[in-house]
């Protein structure tokens, strides 16, 4: 048997990972780069540097792997989600594209609302409209870029790009595509009623496949550019939860996971096409075909502890503060740290949230400090995971962990009594490219089905089972939802 490719375009590296058919990681090879900020709280990268990344990983992970282009059955594609490309008639790009983490569009996502209703907006594609989506981002490049707007011709997502490169294709995944706040969830395609009330041309939108489908062949350029073979097919893959979510195998309804990165996710795969109403939750479609799912995400998960540590312990090694914290009872002896430092989006979409410790006292030290940031991140993907259950989601017994937050031992443990739930971590780390391996897995023809090929190669490591603290948590956190309510008056004059 030969191997598969995954290819995770991310917000500062291209990663390619080769697998074989046993799941087995052969080889990896990452290329970085930055991205610019051409004023306060914009982020925009050029497309070429994925193109060139991809370039250079590819090659490097084969070579790792002690394999060749020739042995490649397929390959896939994940990535970040909601970046603006745009492209002229000539598939040029146009302008840098405006990534996930852009907060310039607060205007057009009001004038979206005000378009299509706000209640309407929700049900048809399952999100509020949000400064990091794509389509207020389009908005802008129409209010403030008019020459811009007048070459447009065509829209990508990120890793869409690598694939048009790639393939000579332009087309997208449903997952990342229902990222786009463009997307009708239930008929997982593209939403005339949207797209028409914000007025742009349908024929913009590139084609939508699930995540295994075919969606072309390496060209015979891209082969030359790569060491791929040419002809090796390219599947549809999907945005970076989704495909992570494969990943780590949640991809049935019931599975749950939980990412602690620098932000955090709770995810959750649904049989159909549940939303909050509120639009407190994000609504995707699954990278699996017929799968949908629901999605919590915090700003500052893991992200929260490298503040602290930069701020409080520089140079102190992670594993040496969590450990400390280990020491210190569960509660941090009734210390509240509140994770909003970059805002929120849920429970609480509100970018002026912040962050905050509260019932600080003579005895706490710098092991208190650390144990209740762990331990808000942990209240916080719990509000999350709360909010699913309410839309209509079983509160799961177990779920998959990932993300270097899941690798302390103390911190699987505070998660596991917070979320009153076993907290299992796969055998592998590399997350998102894992996951768009074992899509092309499946459109290579190895397994019938996604959840054939997660059950065959997605492996639990590491177990965490809710322990006699998960009643002391279980008051902790509610006077944690007592703090935002209090505090979010306080936040806005700030």
């Amino acid at each position: 048997m030969g191997v598969v490719l995954g290819i995770d375009v991310s917000t500062t590296a291209t990663k390619a990972i080769v697998i074989d058919g046993g799941g087995a990681v052969l080889g990896v090879a990452s290329s970085g780069y930055g991205f610019e900020q051409p004023r306060p709280r914009w982020a925009e990268q050029g497309p070429a540097l994925w193109w060139a990344a991809a370039q250079d990983a590819i090659p490097r992970a084969l070579a790792a792997a002690g394999r060749t282009g020739d042995d490649v059955d397929a390959i896939g594609l994940t990535g970040q989600m909601h970046g603006l490309v745009l492209l002229d008639a000539a598939d040029e790009v146009v302008r840098p594209a405006i990534l996930w983490n852009d907060q310039r569009t607060a205007a057009e996502c009001d004038a979206i609302r005000a378009a299509v209703g706000p209640r309407r907006l929700v049900e048809v594609t399952g999100n509020d409209a949000l400064p990091g989506f794509t389509a207020p981002k389009l908005a802008w490049v129409r209010a403030h870029e008019p020459a811009n707007w007048a070459r447009a011709a065509r829209v990508l997502l990120p890793k869409d790009y690598v694939r048009l490169r790639l393939a000579g294709v332009r087309a997208t995944d449903k997952a990342d595509g229902s990222g786009t706040a463009l997307f009708d969830l239930a008929a997982r395609d593209w939403s005339p009623e949207v797209l028409g009330a914000l007025g742009i041309d349908p024929a913009w939108m590139p084609p939508a496949f699930e995540g295994p489908e075919v969606t072309g062949a390496v060209t015979a350029a891209a082969a030359a550019a790569t060491g791929l073979r040419e002809g090796t097919p390219v599947v549809a893959g999907g945005g970076d939860q989704a495909a992570n979510a494969v990943g780590v195998g949640a991809v049935v309804p019931g599975r749950v996971a939980v990412s602690v990165g620098t932000s955090g996710v709770t995810f959750a795969a649904t049989d159909r096409p549940l939303f909050e109403p509120a639009g407190r939750l994000h609504a995707f479609c699954h990278a699996v075909p017929g799968r949908w799912h629901l999605m919590s995400v915090m700003l500052s998960a893991a992200g929260s502890l490298r503040w602290f540590r930069d701020a409080l312990a520089p140079g102190e090694p992670f594993g040496d503060l969590a450990a400390a914290a280990g020491e210190v009872p569960a509660g941090s002896d009734g210390l509240l740290f509140l994770p909003y430092l970059s805002g929120e989006r849920s429970p609480h979409p509100d970018p002026l949230a912040r962050g905050a410790f509260v019932g600080l006292t003579l005895a706490h030290d710098r092991r208190h400090l650390t144990r209740a940031v762990m331990e808000g991140v942990a209240f916080g993907l719990r509000d999350g995971l709360d909010l699913m259950v309410a839309a209509g989601m079983p509160r799961p017994e177990r779920i998959l962990g990932s993300g270097g937050g899941t690798a302390s031992p103390v911190w699987r443990q505070i998660l596991a009594d917070v979320l009153g739930a076993e907290i299992a971590t796969p055998a592998t780390t590399e997350g998102a490219a894992y996951g768009a391996a074992v899509l092309a897995a499946v459109g290579a023809g190895w397994f019938g089905t996604v959840q054939a090929a997660t059950d065959a190669l997605v492996r639990a490591a590491t177990v965490a089972e809710p322990g006699p603290d998960a009643s002391a948590y279980a008051a902790a956190h509610d006077r944690y939802r007592e703090l935002y309510p209090a505090l979010a008056p306080t936040f806005r004059r700030l």
